[in-house]
Parts: structure tokens; C-alpha cells; sequence
């Protein structure tokens, strides 16, 4: 039997023709092989992928003894989904749009991997401006913006190399770089000057294998938003070492009356950028998980490789739902001004109300948000003698008064927390009381001699 040879045929891509094997030249002892070398009980283990997969945010709430107060209901402040209370429902003309691609009946096939021509189109032509011009080609669908940020990472770094993210930033960044072998580099914002880079400690963190700069504007988890100025100024940096940039944009263009913010592609001349985007935020369906990358080149320095490079890894799975993709279209043209408008407005409005509320709160340094949806407080542990640090705030917060508000921890940021003020007006106020109420209680001027911010 050992030395019987078997015929062996391949055909469709692989190879072609007839060829003989020996059974012994399969592995040397035969079709049966050695049996020492066969495993003797079941040992399976998760991939070091897997192992290395960690959310932060996941692992602090699910460590918090969270037990709210049963004689007030709770008012949960932390979750960044706009969607949450009901008060925030996306427009009736987003609404047709999906409805009217359903009817079709044209969007229940597989569409490309990179999505359809005519949604990448119109994706295009909605962002596209004289200063960052774009093409259905420079667009690719996403299944949200998460997978656009992943996409984006994994086409720029090898295991190795280091991304540059800020700090406070959203936790994703380091779930999905740590999780590929890539170090992640926390450079500082500012509180004290609404959030801007630390553009001096940002330089410092750049060496030869620095891959990708990540920038998020509008903030999550600040609501910071930069002027003109400051993006110019972080492109500098980038242009001196030649580091590409991903522009987190998720909350492009949800910035307060008055405030100015211009994508970061339209500002740059040399430094090339993937702007990661989608529906979620802007036009409040986060579930429906659309999103995009744009691909901002400049002097084709991504070039074929990093476009195809982007294409392949789109190729692991099939891409954006497809009818979501059908309705694109018609919700990118058809939402009205005054959509985006009444919700700017509401989210303002709720941002003023919360940090005028909490601004006359002892021990507590609320900075005032410029845009996205959240407000980031800070705590003056020192007056805050019961509590280690954040999180022990945060959770006595929920066991006294039952309002959930994200420690700052969770973003690498210890001493803050973070507010979601997309709740209704009214639970805003009844939380700020609330929150009052709790300090209040906890506050001892001067307790260990400090007036300083505990950061």
C-alpha cells in the first residue's frame, strides 16, 4: 500500500495536467502519517488577534459596580447614540429613501466590494469642493465608520509601526491598532485651550515608524472642534516628517453657529489623507452602518498601491449593506437644510444648558463644546476626598443618584467625564440637578491643600 502512487488532477485557476504523487512523498510515512505526531486531546485557543482585542471602555463599565438608585429613574449619559431617548428621529426624506429602494427591488444582490459606482458618485459629488476635488473612484463604502477606520489603519501600518492618536480620543483607535501588533502614541489636547494638539508634544512622538496620524474633528470625546489655524498647523507637522493622515470626520459639519470648521483635505497641499465619514452621526441612523472613506491623495503619493491596497482589504467582506447604498442618493440630495439644522440647535442648546449647570458647581470644570455631541467635565479630585479618582466617582454617581456619566478613564483621560447631550431638555436639567446635588454632598474645599485641576 505504501507504494502505491495516486492520480492527481487540478483544474479551474490552479494547476493544470495530470501528476503523480507517492503516498510516502506526502509526509514521508505514508497516507496515516506518524502517530505521535497526531494531537492527543482537544486544545483549541483564540488567535492572538483575539487575545489582543480590547475595548476600554467594555472593560471599565463591565467593571463598575453600577447599582442605580431605585427611587429615581435612571438617566444614562454615557452612550453616544443619538437615537437612545426617541427625541432625535431622523428626517421623513431619509426615511422615503430607504423606503423607496426597498420597493425597487434592485439592491437584495451583492453589490461590488467597494460599493456601488452610483453611490460612490454621489458621495462624491456631496463632499467634494474646489480645494479637495473627488471622484466616485476616490470613494469607498464601508460597512459605518468604524470599518472605515479600520480599513484606513490596516492599509497604512504593519505590526511595528505606531499611530499617532490624540488623548482624550476615541477608544476604537487602539482596539483595532493594538489588535493588528501596531504600538499606538497618545499625543495631548489641551482643556485649557478647548482641546487643541499639543502641537510640540504631538512632533516629539514621531520617529521612522510612525504610519498614520489620526485626527478627529469635530471631537469624540470632547466636542472640540479647530479652526482653520490649528488644522493648518497640524498639517505642517505632518507635512515636516511625511506622515499621511487619517481625518476621523464622523462629525463633519455638526459644529455650532459660529464656529468654523473646514475638512482638513481642502487645507492641505502636500500631506495625503483618508477622511473616514458615514450616516451614523449627521443624519442620526448609527445602526444603519453606513459609512465611507475618502481618498484625498496629494501628488499621488498613495499612488495605485494604496487604492488597490484599500480595494483588496474590502475584498474580506462584502462590503456596505446594499440597500442602505441604494437609498445613498436620494439622502444625500434629498435632506433638507433644516434638518441638520434643528439638530445643530438642539445639540447647542443642550451643551449650554449643561455647562452652564455644572459651572457653578463647586469642584467641577465643565469646557464648553464647539460642535459633535458631547462635553467633557473635569474633577477636582482634591475636593473630592471619597473618591480614588473617576471612575469610583462615576459609579457612586449612579448608586446615589442614578445618572450614568462615562469616566474619562475609558479614554485614557483620568479625572473627566464625559456627557452625551443628546438627551431630552428637560432630563438634561433634571441630571444636572442631580449631579448637584451629588457634589454637594461630596465636596470639602481644600481638602488636601490643592486648588489645582487633578489631571
Amino acid at each position: 500500500m505504501d507504494n502505491k502512487s495516486y492520480l492527481v488532477q487540478m483544474n479551474g485557476n490552479g494547476v493544470h495536467g495530470k501528476s503523480t504523487v507517492s503516498a510516502k512523498s506526502l509526509n514521508g510515512k505514508g497516507v496515516h502519517g506518524n502517530a505521535k505526531s497526531r494531537r492527543q486531546r482537544w486544545e483549541v485557543k483564540p488567535s492572538e488577534m483575539a487575545n489582543n482585542t480590547f475595548n476600554p471602555i467594555r472593560a471599565i463599565v463591565d467593571g463598575m459596580k453600577l447599582t442605580p438608585n431605585p427611587d429615581k429613574p435612571m438617566i444614562a449619559l454615557s452612550i453616544g447614540d443619538p437615537t437612545v431617548f426617541g427625541n432625535l428621529p431622523t428626517d421623513d426624506a431619509v426615511l422615503q429613501a430607504m423606503k423607496d429602494a426597498i420597493d425597487s427591488q434592485k439592491y437584495n444582490g451583492y453589490a461590488p466590494s467597494v460599493g456601488y459606482l452610483k453611490s460612490r458618485q454621489a458621495v462624491a459629488n456631496f463632499f467634494s469642493c474646489p480645494e479637495a476635488p473627488l471622484e466616485a473612484e476616490d470613494v469607498i463604502l464601508t460597512s459605518g465608520c468604524s470599518q472605515a477606520i479600520d480599513l484606513a489603519i490596516s492599509v497604512l501600518c504593519n505590526p511595528g509601526d505606531n499611530i499617532l492618536v490624540p488623548c482624550p480620543g476615541f477608544s476604537l483607535y487602539k482596539t483595532l491598532a493594538v489588535s493588528m501588533g501596531i504600538e499606538v502614541k497618545l499625543y495631548n489636547l489641551l482643556p485649557e485651550k478647548s482641546w487643541e494638539v499639543d502641537l510640540q508634544h504631538l512632533e516629539s512622538l514621531i520617529d521612522e515608524r510612525t504610519s498614520c496620524l489620526i485626527v478627529t474633528n469635530p471631537s469624540n470625546p470632547c466636542g472640540s472642534v479647530f479652526n482653520k489655524e490649528h488644522l493648518q498647523k497640524i498639517l505642517k507637522v505632518a507635512s515636516k516628517h511625511c506622515v499621511p493622515i487619517l481625518a476621523d470626520e464622523i462629525y463633519s459639519d455638526m459644529v455650532f453657529p459660529g464656529c468654523n470648521s473646514p475638512s482638513m483635505a481642502s487645507l492641505s497641499s502636500d500631506v495625503p489623507i483618508l477622511s473616514c465619514g458615514g450616516l451614523a452621526k449627521r443624519w442620526l441612523v448609527p445602526g444603519w452602518r453606513m459609512g465611507w472613506i475618502l481618498i484625498h491623495d496629494r501628488n499621488d503619493i498613495f499612488g495605485s498601491q494604496i487604492r488597490q491596497g484599500l480595494v483588496k482589504l474590502t475584498q474580506r467582506i462584502l462590503g456596505a449593506c446594499s440597500i442602505i447604498q441604494g437609498a445613498l442618493e436620494n439622502i444625500l440630495n434629498n435632506t433638507p437644510q433644516s434638518f441638520y439644522d434643528n439638530t445643530i440647535s438642539f445639540l447647542k442648546s443642550n451643551s449650554e444648558i449643561c455647562f452652564n449647570e455644572l459651572s457653578i458647581i463647586p469642584g467641577l470644570n465643565p469646557v464648553m463644546p464647539s460642535g459633535a455631541m458631547y462635553l467633557m467635565v473635569g474633577i477636582n479630585m482634591d475636593n473630592f476626598p471619597d473618591f480614588k479618582n473617576d471612575v469610583e466617582f462615576t459609579e457612586q454617581l449612579v448608586t446615589e443618584q442614578s445618572v450614568f456619566c462615562l469616566p474619562a478613564t475609558a479614554f485614557e483621560y483620568p479625572n473627566f467625564f464625559r456627557i452625551v447631550v443628546t438627551l431630552p431638555e428637560e432630563m438634561m436639567v433634571e441630571a444636572c440637578g442631580r449631579i448637584r446635588e451629588f457634589c454637594e454632598r461630596h465636596y470639602r474645599p481644600h481638602s488636601r491643600n490643592s486648588n489645582d485641576l487633578d489631571q
